[in-house]
């Protein structure tokens, strides 16, 4: 088997520049020729992604047999990876944010410093003056960031959010929804339909019914959950609990945090775009002070198997 490791670096007060998203000619190369040599002789090719932010993978990702992104592993990574690759461990996480299949897809590239020094002056001790993206920057984006911004204006993707591949695969199956209080909660049975122990994050997406009049979108992570290790043909139901305040959006007018009456989409989902069940409830108009935000987690993924 062959192995190929892509590398990327970043960090604080050295952001990342346009060309890093795009793999150069070099690396290109490399995938190809080794991939070719390698399928011709029957063995396989595997691609390691030891990056810590998105890159370009739409125009290469079919050519090797399997790839697996190590993201930001730390002291760990070599063995945590080892693990993986060796099989002794099943990856189970999945990404926290899309990959584009074009830099000037995300919606941020339109006002990100591209062509600037990505130095950060905080004591602003170099430029002087008023310089859009370097000396102040408009948030064009607004609210829609990331997978809010794809999904509701159906811009093609090479990765969806929350997407991640294991060595076994997973069915989902008799989803239901009950209102108890102030709180939804969502169940759904998770089998594990493949040949190898595993695990499985459910997420949970919840789509407002005046999403597209009042200007919100289409749909937002509400919550997710991970089964345990599940053996062949094992199962479990995970449930998922989402309090009806967490419904709510912020209306600037009202200065505060509203949930619009009418009927929600709670959809269980794989991933941003891989939707398993789509189950409805009815929630009250109400304006609330606080909303708790949720803070995803970071693990290994894998794209292909």
């Amino acid at each position: 088997m062959a192995l190929i490791t892509i590398g990327r670096i970043s960090g604080e007060f050295m952001d990342r520049k346009v060309a890093d998203f795009n793999l150069n000619d070099s690396e290109m190369n490399l995938i190809r020729q080794v991939c070719d040599v390698y399928h011709k002789a029957g063995k396989q090719v595997v691609v390691l992604l030891n990056i810590g932010g998105v890159i370009e993978t739409a125009s290469w990702k079919e050519l090797p047999d399997a790839i697996l992104c190590a993201w930001q592993a730390g002291q760990e990574g070599g063995n945590s990876v080892v693990d993986v690759l060796s099989g002794k461990q099943s990856p189970s996480g999945k990404f926290t944010m899309t990959w584009p299949v074009k830099f000037d897809d995300a919606y941020s590239s339109k006002n990100f410093p591209v062509d600037e020094d990505p130095r950060i002056d905080m004591m602003n001790q170099g430029k002087k003056g008023n310089v859009k993206n370097v000396d102040y920057t408009d948030y064009e984006e607004d609210i829609y960031v990331g997978y809010r911004y794809f999904d509701s204006f159906d811009v093609p993707v090479s990765y969806p959010f929350g997407f991640g591949l294991s060595y076994t695969t997973f069915a989902y199956s008799d989803a239901k929804i009950a209102q108890k209080d102030d709180a939804y909660e969502v169940s759904v049975n998770v089998k594990n339909t493949g040949r190898y122990d595993g695990k499985e994050v459910v997420e949970l997406y919840i789509s407002a019914p005046d999403n597209k009049a009042a200007n919100k979108p289409a749909k937002e992570l509400k919550a997710y959950a991970k089964t345990r290790l599940l053996k062949p043909g094992e199962s479990e139901t995970l449930t998922l609990t989402v309090k009806a305040a967490d419904l709510a959006s912020f209306d600037e007018a009202a200065s505060a945090w509203v949930v619009a009456e009418g009927e929600y989409q709670f959809l269980v989902a794989a991933s941003a775009q891989d939707i398993k069940a789509t189950l409805t409830a009815h929630a009250k108009a109400s304006q609330v002070k606080a909303h708790d935000v949720m803070k995803p987690q970071v693990r290994l993924n894998l794209l292909r198997r």
